[in-house]
């Protein structure tokens, strides 16, 4: 007798990517709004519910530094169940004090800018491994928790993660916890299907996590998601990285800059 072919996903086991914002500067920003410590087992809690949710359900944590980023739990490793928040902590503040020791007066982008492009491109390293380990695997999203201003030396960059993450058909969700909206999260989560959402009130911030984003994408058919209002399309200019509202293209290699130029910069 035949066997029957395996699906390429199964409908409700997921591989959530949890990706979060460590930057020190953010974080002492909004420190009399939600403190870091505060957040942590916020996250932690919806952690732990995404595991209930479904034995088979696996979740990635990276945290996204100052200057750089790094792998700090994975739910699939050999390790103890009723040690995973001291694991995944310990690992954090490691992080943290190694992010600190690299720091200097600018990070790798700018000044109080988060290595976002860094930490969805291990994401997505990730996934692709988890691609290539069998025809039955769970269907991976990535949640971007994340609070920074955007870093306009990132654009493209960010811009390559997020066609990357389309061409795999992985949604990338926001959940914005800064004062301002990010334009490089609102494309992501708008060309790549996930879902964009700046919580209005960060101590209901478990709340948020629990009712909009564990919801695996089989479900999500079913549910009545928020959308965002608008989308900010803007780009960033290669010669000088800041956001513009109209610039000149290249026609050859699509570069995009502020002032026009005789010959491009890029491609030559």
């Amino acid at each position: 007798m035949t066997p029957v072919q395996s699906k390429i996903y199964t409908d409700d086991v997921s591989l959530l990517m949890v990706l979060i914002d460590t930057n020190p500067f953010f974080w002492n920003s909004i420190n009399s709004t939600l403190s870091f410590s505060k957040f942590l087992s916020n996250v932690l809690a919806f952690l732990n519910s995404i595991l209930l949710l479904n034995q088979l359900n696996q979740v990635v944590v990276i945290a996204t530094g100052y200057n750089s980023c790094d792998y700090i739990f994975d739910s699939s490793a050999s390790q103890n169940h009723n040690q995973r928040a001291e694991n995944l902590l310990q690992k954090l503040e490691d992080f943290v004090q190694k992010d600190e020791s690299l720091c200097r007066d600018d990070s790798v982008d700018g000044p109080g800018f988060s290595l976002l492009s860094g930490s969805l491109s291990m994401a997505l390293c990730y996934i692709q491994k988890v691609f290539r380990s069998g025809p039955l695997h769970p269907r991976p999203r990535i949640l971007c928790l994340h609070g920074s201003p955007d870093g306009p030396g990132q654009y493209v960059a960010i811009m390559n993660a997020i066609f990357s993450a389309q061409r795999s058909m992985v949604p990338i969700d926001s959940c914005i916890m800064g004062a301002q909206h990010s334009a490089f999260l609102q494309q992501a989560s708008y060309i790549t299907g996930g879902v964009y959402l700046k919580p209005q009130h960060l101590d209901g911030l478990f709340q948020y996590l629990s009712t909009v984003f564990a919801t695996d994408l089989h479900s999500r058919s079913f549910l009545q998601l928020p959308k965002p209002v608008g989308v900010d399309f803007r780009a960033s200019c290669f010669c000088h990285k800041n956001t513009i509202d109209m610039g000149y293209i290249c026609s050859v290699c699509l570069s995009i800059f502020c002032k026009h130029h005789k010959k491009c910069s890029t491609c030559g």
